[in-house]
């Protein structure tokens, strides 16, 4: 359905992270027409130094007259709402200003939605982080949502509310939930796979803060963003989506230590983690079923694990060692 994105009118928040960056240039590659909100310039991220061709609206996710300008002006059809503080550690460390960002955004980007005329699909991004730590293992899409901590928190307000723009006044909008991304193009260096890659290129021992037990799903960034266009596209055409969360993962959860342990193996380092065992106030163990996603929306990942670090590590390798 590739065709379906020609001249599409296109707004997406946090284009220059990771997500970001990736969703946006397969927009790009099936002719969208893309609008990216920039808060921060950010040199380094793929939206700027692959030079993607957008148009760029300085300016804060909070600020709900400038959401509803910005729909109104390029007409945008079609909203992906990406940007967030997404560090768990910044979290706990500046908890308002993640709530302002997570939970303000989010409702400042829906009303915009509910007042315009033109949107016909809207994607927010919530996070596995919403289910909390819940006893069930796998998450499923009925496990509550019971984030305790700040970052897990705002994500579980953030995807209440948007269900509540669908029930309420009908905003057609779905909930993605997703493991830990990852892949080129991450400049948060304190998450495990951008930091363990970049210590290995420097020839150090990659630093684990945790106790390496933690349990995540990982998914590769551009199955990521291949999820959000499957769904943005499902939602459009079918009105029983709205409301809807889906989980997107590969089903295959990794311990901390064995994922480092992965990356080691497929750059092919010797060098031994450095478990320093600091981070607090984090989930021990979780990770997601598909299977909703798998059966609704047809979606199956393209690129999977291994593959997936393969091309994030060359990204690295191409843009580190110069």
């Amino acid at each position: 359905m590739d065709s379906y994105w020609q001249d599409r009118t296109v707004f997406v928040t946090g284009g220059t992270g990771l997500l970001g960056g990736w969703l946006v240039e397969h927009l790009l590659e099936r002719g969208a027409d893309v609008t990216c909100l920039v808060r921060d310039w950010v040199p380094q991220s793929r939206l700027l130094t692959e030079n993607m061709r957008v148009k760029t609206v300085r300016g804060d996710v909070r600020d709900q007259a400038l959401m509803e300008r910005i729909l109104g002006e390029y007409e945008i059809h079609t909203v992906f709402h990406l940007a967030a503080q997404a560090i768990v550690p910044v979290a706990n460390r500046n908890p308002v200003s993640t709530f302002e960002t997570n939970i303000g955004g989010t409702w400042a980007v829906l009303e915009a939605c509910r007042r315009s005329p033109t949107v016909k699909s809207a994607v927010i991004a919530s996070s596995d982080k919403a289910y909390g730590a819940a006893a069930q293992l796998p998450y499923d899409e009925r496990t509550p949502l019971d984030g305790r901590h700040p970052y897990d928190m705002s994500k579980s307000c953030a995807d209440l509310i948007a269900q509540s723009y669908a029930s309420t006044f009908g905003v057609p909008v779905a909930i993605t939930r997703c493991g830990n991304f990852f892949g080129g193009g991450d400049l948060n260096w304190n998450r495990l796979v951008p930091g363990t890659i970049r210590s290995v290129l420097r020839g150090e021992r990659p630093v684990l803060r945790s106790d390496g037990s933690m349990i995540r799903d990982y998914l590769y960034v551009e199955d990521g963003a291949l999820a959000y266009l499957a769904l943005a596209e499902k939602l459009a055409l079918d009105p029983h989506l709205k409301g809807q969360a889906f989980n997107f993962s590969y089903q295959a959860p990794l311990s901390a230590i064995e994922m480092t342990r992965k990356v080691l193996a497929a750059m092919g380092s010797d060098l031994e983690p450095n478990v320093l065992g600091h981070a607090s106030h984090e989930i021990p163990e979780q990770w997601l079923s598909a299977e909703k996603a798998r059966q609704v929306l047809d979606w199956s990942p393209r690129f999977e694990l291994a593959p997936g670090l393969q091309r994030t590590i060359a990204w690295y390798r191409k843009e580190l060692v110069r």
